[in-house]
C-alpha cells in the first residue's frame, strides 16, 4: 500500500491488516530510525500494538541504511513471515524501499567503513560542493542526471565510483527482478486541494504535539544523513537565526507539499498500481482492497 504523504496509508493498511490478521513492513526511509516519532508520523503506541510492524523504530540516527540493504533484509524477513501468514502489508511512501523490494536494486558493491567515514567528513566540513566535484569527473552520465541539491544521492554515488573503480552509472542496469511471491500495488491518492489542507493541518497537528522540541533535541545531530529530511531541517535553520518560527512552520508545509507532489509523479509512472481516491465518498474501499489482494 502506497501513496503520499498525509494520504492516509497508515489507518487503512492497519484496518486491513488487523482484517486479515497479518504483519505490516514499513517503507519508510525515516520512520526506520528511532526518535523521530512526530517528525516521521509513525504509529502510534496504540497502533504498533494492534498490528505487528517491522522497521519502525529499529535504527539508531547514526545508522547508514540504503535502499539495497533494506531490500536484502525485508526479503529475508518476508521468507519467514510467509511460512506463517498467506499476506504481508509493505506499506509506505519512500519510493526507492518499494521498488527495492517490488523490483529490485541493481547489484552495488558493499561500501567500505572507512572510505564511507571519509566522505561523510569531508561532507562535514566542506559542504556538498567537492562531493559534486568529484562526481563530475567521476560519472559525468549520473552527475548530470541526480538532483544536485540531495546530499544522500550525491554521496552514495560518489561512495560506489570509488568503491567499484566504475562509474556508478555502468553498474545501473533497472532490470526487474523475479519476486518468489504475488505482488498486488494499492495506492491511496486525494483530490489535490483535500491532500494538501490535510497535509497542511497534520504539519499543525505536528507542532501541538512537540514537534519543535522533538527537533531541538536532534540539533546536535543535525549534520546525519537521518535528520536530513522535511520537518526536521526546517526546525535547525530557525534554531540557527536564518528565518522565524512562523516561516519553519510553513515551510514544513510547503516541503511537505512539494514531496507528496514528487511522490505522485513517481508513482504515476508505475502501471501495475491499482488506486483509490480516498476524496471519492465510496463504503466499498475496504472491499476493493480486499477483492484486489486476492483475485485470481
Amino acid at each position: 500500500m502506497l501513496g503520499p504523504t498525509g494520504v492516509g496509508k497508515t489507518e487503512w493498511s492497519i484496518r486491513i491488516a488487523q482484517k486479515l490478521g497479518c504483519p505490516i513492513l514499513s517503507a519508510d526511509s525515516r520512520q526506520i530510525y528511532r526518535g523521530m516519532t512526530i517528525g516521521t508520523a509513525a504509529p502510534t503506541e496504540e497502533q504498533l500494538k494492534s498490528v505487528e510492524h517491522f522497521f519502525v523504530g529499529s535504527l539508531p540516527l547514526e545508522s547508514y541504511f540504503s535502499a539495497s540493504e533494506y531490500e536484502q533484509e525485508a526479503l529475508q524477513l518476508l521468507q519467514q513471515l510467509h511460512e506463517k501468514h498467506d499476506t504481508v502489508i509493505l506499506c509506505g511512501g519512500s519510493m526507492m524501499y518499494i521498488d527495492a523490494v517490488c523490483k529490485g536494486i541493481d547489484e552495488i558493491p558493499t561500501i567500505d567503513k572507512s572510505l564511507r567515514n571519509d566522505i561523510q567528513e569531508l561532507y562535514r566540513r566542506e559542504g556538498l560542493d567537492p562531493i559534486r566535484q568529484q562526481l563530475k569527473i567521476l560519472d559525468p552520465i549520473f552527475y548530470n542526471q541526480v538532483d544536485l541539491k540531495n546530499p544522500k544521492r550525491v554521496i552514495h554515488a560518489l561512495e560506489v565510483c570509488l568503491m567499484a573503480g566504475a562509474p556508478y552509472s555502468s553498474l545501473r542496469t533497472n532490470s526487474v527482478k523475479e519476486r518468489p511471491f504475488r505482488i498486488v500495488k494499492i495506492g491511496f491518492t486525494r483530490d489535490r486541494g483535500e491532500l494538501y489542507e490535510r497535509i497542511n493541518q497534520r504539519v499543525d497537528k505536528m507542532v501541538a504535539e512537540g514537534l519543535e522540541e522533538e527537533a531541538r533535541g536532534f540539533y546536535s545531530k543535525r549534520h546525519l544523513n537521518s535528520l536530513n529530511t522535511v520537518g526536521y531541517k526546517e526546525w535547525f535553520d530557525f534554531f540557527d537565526g536564518k528565518y522565524s518560527r512562523e516561516v519553519a512552520i510553513d515551510k514544513i508545509k510547503q516541503h511537505s507539499r512539494n514531496y507528496a507532489r514528487k511522490q505522485l509523479t513517481w508513482f504515476k509512472k508505475d502501471q501495475e498500481i491499482r488506486w483509490i481516491n480516498l476524496s471519492e465518498e465510496n463504503r466499498e474501499i475496504e472491499q476493493t482492497i480486499l477483492s484486489a489482494l486476492f483475485e485470481k
